[in-house]
């Protein structure tokens, strides 16, 4: 085999058949070899940004590593922010670039000439900051040898995207005919620390009569939701909340679960953890769009211990007295021993909260200016879809309705929520599409958010892909005029003055693509799920429609917009002594 057929061959044996790319000059002898191996494929998308958002997809499906193949200098650049999705969410990808020839740049060596070869480009050094490993390989054997690291690097311990760059010359050198891997060995606990850790634990939450349990994405991203969800379900009258990114690891029924936390999070959730005296985080960063900009108010009543795959993230709590365990929550069960007991009363105030806030359109812009609610749209489409069905959501307003109304039985939900860029859903849609035909696939974007990908309109034509991309349409970029409402006077700069958007009717229907059009809750009917192919679900709004609830700054999290009568704020704070932040 030359480089290129290995490359081909190692990724179909490790299951990942499908490659996403944009070809060019650097990169062909890999495609080409995708394309004679009788067992792997090529997708051919518009930009090599929706090929890395689509790889970004798979894992987060059924556990499949998404690979790219992508040319040198422009091409390769590309990916950059697809490959920052991947890396700030945990993702492993794989992301092949081709390079010039070794001998385009061999006699400038030692010089700082800006570039040698056409288009060469050091794409290694570029990603570093945003990838869990890099690598530019300088032969065939290297060639074999760092395919098998950067592969397993990206399934190991915290898991993560890696880039492997290949010169032409090394795409088309002989390199044997036998592959090589060697599966990363499993991480094992002795019995004597799973017993360390457990009793941990149970020394932690000794004497709590509040307890909550936050569930992060890395419980998930372990492998270890089924036996979290077991305990959980054993530990019924202990209350748990969620992040955004671990949503879709459990079922939204279950008697306990109260609903996802942070800065967008339901009312209920937020005022459990600001009521809790002892909170356990199971694979969760907290960062600032949960606890707030100022993390002091987080849980100030509550000791904390947090549990993580990343010693680093772990770091960012020293000085705020929490208790750390370094561990990889594949091992959940071992340690995960102890039988949690809440306090009657503390029963009955979940109990509380959760008939009051939970799975509730709490929106009163809507109410008031009789338009469209986007959590009513959300909460229709949500029980109209297939019990199975793909979700996926893009960023700003549109991200929010989603993941703060959706109620999630077996479906896959997930957003590019660390990167959270703009025009992620409808290439990520198309990942899931590809990867599994026969699953429904849902995208909510917006309409600022539709145009940065909307060439690959084109991508799902030309497979027929069975997905609804819905735009929820406030004509301009919402999360931030609400944002200049709050902070600017009301001066909409480039989301309302400056903005513009094209007639969405017409381009769709340009790419051969199905359109709706939706002005109130019965225009979303059944004809637009039975529909066989791609459509675009345009769904107009208010052009102000808010997100609700939303934390403003210099406030904790419980105390959200719009605001709560003082005396209810007080009532709702039952555990501690809570005086609302003074403007």
């Amino acid at each position: 085999m030359i480089g290129a057929e290995y490359i081909a061959e190692f990724f179909r044996q490790r299951g990942s058949n499908k490659f996403f790319l944009v070809t060019g000059g650097a990169c062909t002898f890999i495609v080409d070899a995708i394309g004679r191996n009788p067992k792997t494929d090529y997708v051919c998308f518009q930009h090599e940004q929706a090929a890395a958002m689509a790889a970004d997809s798979l894992w987060r499906i059924d556990r499949t590593v998404g690979v790219t193949v992508a040319t040198s200098g422009p091409g390769a650049t590309n990916l950059i922010t697809g490959i920052a999705c991947s890396y700030f969410d945990s993702i492993p990808t794989i992301h092949l670039t081709g390079q010039v020839n070794q001998s385009e740049s061999a006699n400038f060596i030692g010089t700082q000439v800006r570039q040698a070869g056409f288009q060469e480009t050091n794409i290694v050094d570029m990603v570093k900051p945003i990838i869990k490993y890099a690598v530019q390989v300088k032969n065939g054997e290297e060639l074999k040898i760092e395919l098998e690291k950067a592969y397993n690097l990206a399934i190991s311990d915290r898991k993560g995207p890696v880039l492997i760059d290949i010169p032409m010359n090394i795409q088309k050198e002989e390199v044997g005919d036998v592959i090589i891997y060697n599966a990363p060995k499993e991480e094992k606990l002795s019995v004597q620390e799973s017993q360390k850790i457990s009793q941990e634990i149970t020394k932690f939450f000794k004497d709590a009569k509040r307890p909550v349990v936050l569930f992060g994405a890395g419980v998930g991203l372990s492998g270890a939701d089924k036996d979290v969800v077991e305990w959980l379900s054993k530990n019924s009258s202990v209350p748990f909340v969620a992040s955004w990114n671990g949503m879709t690891y459990f079922n939204h029924n279950m008697k306990n679960y109260h609903g996802q936390i942070g800065v967008y999070g339901n009312r209920g959730a937020n005022f459990l953890l600001q009521n809790c005296d002892a909170l356990l985080v199971l694979g969760s960063r907290l960062d600032n769009r949960q606890r707030s900009g100022n993390p002091k108010s987080f849980a100030p009543v509550a000791k904390v211990c947090v549990i993580d795959v990343d010693a680093e993230e772990l770091k960012k709590y020293k000085n705020e007295g929490y208790k750390t365990i370094h561990l990889n929550l594949t091992h959940s069960k071992e340690v995960l021993t102890i039988t949690l007991v809440s306090s009657q009363e503390w029963i009955d105030y979940a109990a509380s909260l959760k008939k009051k806030f939970f799975g509730k359109d709490a929106s009163e812009f809507s109410k008031k200016n009789n338009s469209l609610s986007p959590y009513v749209v959300v909460q229709k489409i949500n029980k109209m879809i297939s019990d199975d069905a793909v979700v996926v959501a893009d960023d700003g307003a549109n991200l929010c309705w989603v993941f703060q109304i959706f109620h999630r039985t077996n479906q896959v939900l997930y957003t590019a929520g660390g990167n959270s860029p703009m025009a992620y859903s409808l290439p990520a849609a198309i990942g899931a599409a590809l990867h599994q035909p026969k699953r429904e696939v849902i995208a909510f974007t917006g309409d600022g958010s539709f145009q940065m990908n909307i060439q690959e309109l084109q991508t799902a034509f030309f497979h027929k892909l069975n997905l609804k991309l819905f735009i929820l349409n406030n004509d301009g970029y919402g999360i931030i005029k609400q944002f200049q409402d709050i902070y600017f006077g009301g001066r909409h700069e480039a989301t309302g003055h400056g903005y513009s958007a094209p007639d969405f009717k017409k381009v769709v229907e340009a790419y051969g693509v199905k359109y709706f059009r939706v002005e109130s809750l019965a225009d979303i009917t059944k004809e637009i799920f039975d529909y066989q192919g791609p459509a675009v679900i345009d769904v107009i709004l208010h052009q102000n429609t808010l997100i609700e609830p939303k934390l403003e700054m210099e406030r904790p999290i419980h105390d959200q917009y719009p605001y709560l009568p003082e005396a209810e704020v007080h009532s709702l704070n039952k555990f501690n002594n809570y005086c609302r932040t003074k403007k």
